[in-house]
């Protein structure tokens, strides 16, 4: 009996912290274990590395991929990389993040390995301060290059790095993300209790914007029962609890830190809000819309695939307080829009955003390019 010997695919990964990107690679390496022999790799570790290894999944550090730009660490990386390539022998290898994509993709054409790269959102796009978006345009230019595919994970960032001359049209496919659903229990809420919780999972960071959340809620009529409850770590943690407590709301907000129970922390809540200066196509939103939660959030990156204002939710301007303070009163005092928006949020995720169509298409990708590396 001839037995057909699974392609081996590397992932790279500039960190292993909680994030988007993460949850990502974790879903494609333990999803499609089946169809293809994965292993990952990343520069430091954290949750991914965890959770990858309790499911048997080999993963392996590269200590020189570090987000800073150093052009003497960065050679590192790059060397490191290909010994790592040499050693596993992948077949393909699938980047993600700015930092890994780029020295990634140089040393996988530098072994003559065929690459993946996953644009979690584009470190060039609106929002990003101006010349770190400048260099990165120029950069993303070059080394688009050396991907065989660019998966985006939103339209937007598709339509972003065309517009910019990152990568060719055949080159670039758009994959929204999904959510693998969950069970009833954790969509399962007292609409109409006291006090309305609301939540907002991301990290402490100048993309995410929890200050501007923060001072939308010290605006608010001193009578209005809510709680909130910001889940997440990072560099501006300290800062944002000084700016609650500078606004009052230390009886309102919960730092509840990084957890590892965000389902069951969606299910006590009402009100789903990510405040951003720049995104891709988040999958905390996605998991949101599992949850039943109408959402709040930033109308940057791709969030405007997801969300459906008025419908599933409100979109916010970058920076408008006014209009976020107003957006954040209304579904504070209308419990029956709340769950209209919540069951729309629902419907859409099941219909367009399921794991299961992520993954059917990602391995079509592969398959392509993997199908295509064999005429070279």
């Amino acid at each position: 009996m001839h037995i057909v010997q699974r392609k081996r695919i590397m992932h790279l990964i500039t960190n292993g912290q909680a994030g988007g990107a993460q949850t990502h690679v974790y879903d494609l390496a333990t999803n499609l274990r089946q169809q293809f022999d994965m292993h990952v790799a990343m520069g430091t570790g954290g949750p991914l590395w965890n959770n990858l290894k309790e499911q048997n999944i080999p993963v392996y550090r590269v200590p020189s991929l570090i987000r800073p730009i150093s052009p003497r660490t960065d050679i590192q990386c790059i060397i490191q990389v290909i010994k790592l390539i040499n050693s596993v022998r992948p077949d393909l290898i699938c980047i993600h993040s700015s930092k890994a994509g780029i020295l990634g993709r140089l040393a996988a054409r530098l072994c003559g390995i065929p690459a993946i790269f996953t644009a979690h959102g584009w470190a060039f796009t609106e929002g990003v301060p101006g010349r770190q978006r400048q260099l990165y345009r120029q950069i993303e230019r070059l080394a688009a290059r050396w991907a065989d595919r660019i998966i985006c994970v939103s339209e937007y960032d598709r339509l972003l790095a065309l517009q910019y001359g990152v990568g060719r049209a055949e080159k670039l496919v758009t994959i929204h993300n999904g959510a693998s659903d969950i069970g009833n229990k954790y969509r399962a809420r007292p609409n109409g209790a006291n006090p309305v919780r609301l939540i907002m999972v991301a990290r402490f960071s100048k993309q995410k914007d929890q200050q501007l959340l923060l001072q939308a809620l010290g605006a608010l009529p001193a009578d209005k029962n809510y709680q909130l409850d910001l889940v997440g770590d990072g560099p501006l943690w300290e800062k944002c609890r000084e700016t609650a407590a500078g606004l009052g709301l230390e009886d309102k907000v919960n730092f509840l830190g990084a957890r590892n129970d965000v389902p069951a922390l969606l299910a006590r809540a009402h009100i789903f809000v990510l405040i951003s200066q720049w995104e891709g196509f988040p999958i905390s939103i996605l998991e949101a819309m599992r949850a039943c939660l109408p959402v709040i959030a930033t109308d940057v990156g791709g969030i405007n695939e997801a969300v459906v204002d008025e419908e599933t939710g409100f979109l916010v301007n970058r920076n408008d307080m006014a209009n976020l303070q107003a957006r954040l009163q209304e579904l504070i005092d209308n419990p029956g829009w709340r769950l209209a928006m919540g069951q729309n949020g629902y419907s859409r995720y099941r219909q367009n955003f399921s794991l299961q169509a992520m993954l059917a298409k990602t391995a079509m990708v592969y398959n392509q390019v993997l199908n295509k590396s064999k005429d070279w």
